[in-house]
């Protein structure tokens, strides 16, 4: 009698091109986050339509900005458990509908109280979002790619965000503040029914949870464009470790000091984007310039951030994850303190402030790349969700942060020195993280002279 043939999934996944298949999942994911991304940003630009409708002081708005932050923690730190028992599909479709029911139910809101509710429930919808579409296209792309197709996802994020001040300069002087938050609910509710009919679950996922093999086999049969027999055994790289849970499994002896060390990066990066976001155009218009220059000089910012998020991703696959990531770091404290040296020569600032962005965005993209390739399938997406979860932390305090430091008296050229000390903090400890034993048995090298894939 023949024995089963037995298949290694990720094995199957390293060795092929990317299909059309693989194609359409990233589509569905960079098309996910975009959303994301265009609601996320969508508060801020019709905030002083609030002050002007609804007659509030600027103060009163605090709740209302806070809440979707807030949201974004808790829903991240929810999903990823979540994911890792059910699967990555069910949290991203159910996420999706959520932000999207929630959204839309903003436009209808007619106070403070109201609206800062409905923006925490729609943040939880958007934080379990994220994670689990770093975690679903990690599982399908081949280990030489994967970074750079994560960090390209997320350049969806950037785009969307875009595409919320695009969209609100339309709509509000024709139709007001509540057709943006009508418009960013109705979208993901049309995409709902194309991520239930269209998305697959992760093979990852269906082997660890062993799943029949003919469901396996069909979606393999899609990757590898020629079918699979049913009969077949479908496994892992290698026996993965198991904890008792998913959350167990990020302070396991394996994996607990790396978990601190991208919990402790990511959170420094995102204080860093975060202050920066949302108080650059009030620094460089203290400074000198017109509030048109200062717009504009802060778009160089996310602009450079695209661009990085790509160029990162293509350097971790080739010279290594951690070394691209903490030289990015590096770069980015040079380039931050920089702006705190030259802000008098517009040029020169753009310059900077386009490197900046660059070399921080494109490295706090990097980190979901490498956190989703640290941990096992059995506790990928919770640990991608709670180290985002752990980063919007940082992103609440960069925000009061800078806004305390304003009060204070600080200006452009003490913030920025500041500041470059907390990306110089995240780029020692990526590479006292890329020092480490490696942890992780997924795939391919992930930094030049290493075996596995966990470094």
């Amino acid at each position: 009698m023949n024995q089963p043939q037995t298949i290694d999934v990720q094995a199957f996944i390293d060795a092929r091109r990317m299909s059309t298949f693989q194609w359409s999942i990233l589509v569905f994911c960079f098309i996910v986050l975009a959303l994301d991304g265009l609601d996320t940003a969508s508060i801020g630009f019709v905030a002083p339509m609030l002050i002007k409708e609804w007659g509030i002081a600027r103060a009163d708005l605090s709740p209302i900005l806070s809440a979707s932050l807030v949201g974004l923690a808790l829903g991240a730190l929810a999903a990823g458990p979540l994911a890792d028992r059910f699967g990555r599909r069910k949290m991203i479709v159910s996420a999706v509908l959520v932000f999207g029911v929630c959204s839309l139910a903003c436009s209808w809101a007619d106070s403070v109280l109201q609206l800062t509710v409905l923006r925490w429930l729609t943040g939880l919808g958007l934080g379990a979002a994220m994670p689990n579409a770093v975690t679903l296209l990690a599982e399908y792309a081949p280990a030489r790619h994967r970074s750079l197709l994560v960090t390209t996802m997320f350049c969806g994020f950037t785009l969307g965000s875009a595409g919320g001040g695009l969209l609100s300069a339309i709509l509000i002087p024709a139709f007001g503040w509540r057709s943006v938050m009508a418009v960013g609910g109705v979208l993901p509710l049309l995409l709902f029914p194309l991520l239930l009919w269209y998305l697959p679950e992760s093979i990852r996922f269906k082997v660890m949870r062993r799943h029949p093999s003919d469901e396996i086999a069909a979606l393999m049969s899609r990757i590898g464009g020629k079918p699979l027999p049913a009969s077949a055994v479908f496994v892992q790289p290698q026996e993965e470790q198991r904890a008792g849970s998913p959350v167990a499994l990020l302070f396991a002896p394996r994996y607990g000091a790396g978990t601190l060390l991208l919990w402790l990066t990511a959170f420094m990066g995102m204080l860093i984007i975060y202050l920066l976001g949302s108080w650059m155009p009030t620094l460089i218009k203290d400074a000198g310039f017109p509030i048109e220059r200062a717009a504009l000089v802060t778009a160089l910012f996310q602009l450079g951030g695209t661009a990085g998020s790509i160029c990162v991703g293509w350097g971790m696959d080739r010279i290594g994850r951690h070394k691209s990531i903490a030289l990015s770091y590096v770069f980015g404290a040079a380039c931050i303190y920089g702006v705190g040296r030259i802000y008098a020569d517009l040029v020169l600032l753009g310059a900077c402030v386009f490197s900046a962005g660059f070399f921080m965005s494109g490295s706090q993209t990097g980190m979901n790349a490498l956190a989703a390739a640290f941990y096992p399938t059995s506790g990928r997406a919770t640990g991608v969700s709670w180290m985002l979860a752990v980063a919007r932390l940082g992103a609440i305090l960069g925000a009061v942060a800078g806004g305390n430091m304003l009060a204070a008296g600080w200006g452009l050229s003490g913030i920025f020195s500041v500041l470059a000390l907390p990306a110089l903090v995240a780029a020692v400890a990526i590479a006292v993280k890329g020092g480490l034993r490696p942890a992780a048995v997924e795939g391919a090298p992930m930094d030049r002279g290493q075996t596995l894939a966990g470094h």
